[in-house]
């Protein structure tokens, strides 16, 4: 069992796109998750995906990220469109094992390292 590794972060300007990857090893889990951490500011939960492949956004990031596993389950993915300058954040992967995507972000077993986003005006 391989650490999550994030990535595909970069800078960009407002409106722009990124596409973000983090690499496992097969994990047995039910859940993977993204957060993101802003300086000053506390980890947020981005976007879950259960085993069964239901997705869940905050509020902020509905419509226009998108997150998504691939068929082996071997690495997952987060689609940013439309991004707004007040989603620069440190973004990292995560993943549970529990039935289903916790509330908790100490529920969450497994992370990466992160990977940066920054989005200028």
């Amino acid at each position: 069992q391989a650490p999550l590794v994030e990535s595909g972060g970069g800078s960009v300007q407002a409106g722009g796109s990124l596409r973000l990857s983090c690499a496992a090893s097969a994990f047995e889990t039910y859940c993977m998750a993204w957060f993101r951490q802003a300086p000053g500011k506390e980890r947020e939960k981005v976007a879950t995906i259960n085993l069964g492949g239901m997705t869940a956004y905050a509020d902020s990031v509905r419509g226009r990220f998108t997150i998504s596993q691939d068929n082996a389950k071997t690495t997952l993915y987060l689609q940013l469109n439309a991004l707004k300058p007040e989603d620069t954040a440190m973004y990292y992967c995560a993943a549970s094992a529990w039935p289903q995507c916790p509330i908790s972000q100490g529920d969450y077993h497994y992370w990466g390292q992160g990977t940066q986003v920054t989005v200028s005006s």
